[in-house]
């Protein structure tokens, strides 16, 4: 009658992916990794890692586990664990993460609060 709650073994390793010239408005919510290399105006929670790739832009919130940023993210983000910002990226809003790493290059005009989550 009732479906067990399964086990999420099988996502592991598995990467969701929005190409390049796909525009999405509304939220996302997965379990498993995810690549944007679109844009999405909307909210973005994953369980797994997020890249947002070069032409990748987010005009939202985004909860995580952690982020490697290349592209543009404008909004409020909250990673468990790492986010990179690489020398291509530009962020605004505000970031609260475990750890930072900036490469240099990048715009980061955010107020930045770093803490185990």
């Amino acid at each position: 009658m009732f479906d067990k709650v399964k086990n999420q073994d099988h996502l592991l390793g598995k990467t969701n992916r929005i190409v390049e010239g796909t525009a999405i408005t509304g939220d996302i919510t997965t379990k498993a990794d995810f690549r944007l290399d679109g844009k999405l105006i909307g909210n973005f929670t994953s369980e797994g890692k997020i890249v947002i790739g070069p032409t990748g832009e987010v005009q939202g919130d985004i909860i995580c586990k952690s982020i490697d940023i290349e592209g543009k993210f404008s909004g409020k983000l909250q990673a468990e664990g790492m986010l990179n910002i690489k020398s291509k990226a530009h962020i605004t809003g505000e970031v609260i993460v475990g750890k930072l790493a900036v490469e240099p290059g990048a715009k980061f005009e955010a107020s930045c609060e770093m803490r185990n989550l």
